[in-house]
């Protein structure tokens, strides 16, 4: 199969039954991009495995802020943070484009299978996130991705327009919130004061400092909440467990309604319009991609340097970054991701380091099931039931692990491609979409 080819006809063509994509259905660009994107991903997600939360975008909390260190920060945020997250759920747009015009032509209907598909997404989703790793991304993809398909037959123009229209209610979102927090704040002191001089309190002012309490320790944690929750993570299963359930609850509400259904959903259908003008299928020239890359380069990589030097500048003040500090990497992540995209495809294009590239796009075919690999290994590794490293590892060191596990799944996936049709997870999720199980071993 030629990458240029955005469908492809063949013996399936001729079923009028909705059928998992087999080899000879798949787009070579787009696996490649999904393992380059979930890969990574891992380079931000190891600072929430390895450490507290809030540290993941603070590096004074934890980690350390000597040269090495704080540099690992800059590195990240600049050329990583946001950035192949947003590739991924561009692919989940592009995978509607491709999903939806495969069933056109072999004249399946596939509403009802892709709303099953998206729900088992979602529970599998919701076992990792509760059960495993609180920082799942796979319930709220698939929750976006039922509202992103009704958005399948838009022209790629429209499909821009709208995702353009989204994307800002987000950042209005987070500015209301970090202002009625501000509010929030000069009423707890005021009652704390009161509180010091001996006053009474009422039942309001009492509820305030509550609510206040929990919300504090995870916007502004001091020592002593970074220690509670390190002492958390090096404890037994259960106990993490426990702590564990509220905040992903909390991080699947909150990232659904404040952050999944307005950027995701824009990044959604900015994928849908790259699929339909033949950006992701690598059906431009190398000309094109060399220029998209610079362009974006040019135009993004400066946004998020300059976001990275003024969260530093303000001492990554959470506040501040909800209202003005997060403003040039939400954009600029966005223009950077694209940046990225035009070099995966012009390595396609120019046959560069094939080998990598077929590796890479392994990787892809098995995203679901590489994606959970990282939860398995990496809480295994840092968690109390594990090796107990939870907060000992500094963020330069933890690159070591990214290393570690990407040249683990880059090995490993071509292995078990070569034997296997599917991922193991693979595999389960689209025997429950098509309620039949699917045939596993090559032949």
């Amino acid at each position: 199969m030629s990458d240029q080819e955005p469908f492809v006809s063949n013996a399936a063509s001729t079923l009028t039954t909705a059928a998992p994509v087999t080899g000879a259905d798949r787009i070579g660009s787009l696996d490649i991009l999904r393992g380059v994107s979930i890969l990574g991903i891992l380079f931000m997600n190891i600072y929430a495995f390895a450490m507290p939360f809030p540290a993941y975008a603070n590096p004074l909390l934890m980690g350390g802020t000597d040269t090495l260190n704080l540099g690992t920060w800059f590195f990240t945020h600049i050329l990583v943070d946001q950035k192949f997250l947003n590739i991924f759920a561009m692919l989940f747009g592009a995978g509607i484009v491709l999903m939806t015009g495969r069933a056109e032509v072999t004249g399946a209907k596939f509403g009802r299978i892709y709303y099953r598909r998206q729900f088992f997404m979602m529970l599998l989703g919701a076992i990792h996130a509760y059960f495993l790793w609180f920082g799942d991304i796979l319930f709220l993809y698939a929750a976006v991705g039922m509202l992103a398909y009704l958005f399948r037959k838009l022209t790629p123009r429209k499909l821009l327009i709208v995702g353009c229209v989204l994307l800002p209610v987000t950042l209005l979102l987070g500015h209301g919130m970090a202002s009625q927090m501000e509010k929030t704040i000069t009423q707890v002191a005021e009652v704390t004061e009161l509180q010091q001089a001996g006053e009474t309190l009422t039942t309001e002012q009492e509820k305030l400092l509550e609510d206040w309490e929990e919300k504090r320790a995870f916007i502004a944690p001091d020592a002593e909440d970074v220690q509670k929750d390190v002492d958390i993570h090096q404890g037994s299963y259960v106990s993490i467990t426990v702590h564990r359930i509220p905040l992903a609850l909390m991080m699947q509400v909150f990232g659904l309604f404040f952050f999944g259904i307005w950027r995701v959903t824009a990044l959604m259908l900015f994928g849908m319009a790259l699929m339909k003008t033949g950006v992701l299928s690598a059906e431009r020239s190398a000309d094109f991609y060399r220029k998209m890359m610079l362009i974006c380069y040019a135009i993004g990589l400066p946004l998020t340097a300059y976001s990275a030097i003024d969260l530093n500048a303000h001492g990554f003040d959470h506040l501040y970054a909800m209202q003005y500090g997060g403003l040039a990497n939400y954009f600029g992540s966005i223009i950077v991701g694209f940046g990225h995209i035009g070099v995966v495809m012009l390595l396609i294009k120019t046959g560069f380091v094939q080998r990598l590239l077929e590796w890479f796009a392994a990787v892809g075919r098995m995203a679901l099931t590489n994606y959970l690999m990282h939860s398995v290994i990496l809480t295994t590794v840092f968690y109390g039931y594990g090796l107990g490293l939870y907060g000992e590892i500094p963020r330069f060191w933890q690159m070591g692990f990214v290393v570690a596990v990407i040249a683990l799944q880059l090995s490993l996936s071509p292995w078990w491609l070569a034997r296997y049709r599917f991922g193991p997870v693979e595999w389960l999720w689209r025997s429950l979409t098509y309620w039949q199980r699917q045939p596993m071993r090559r032949h």
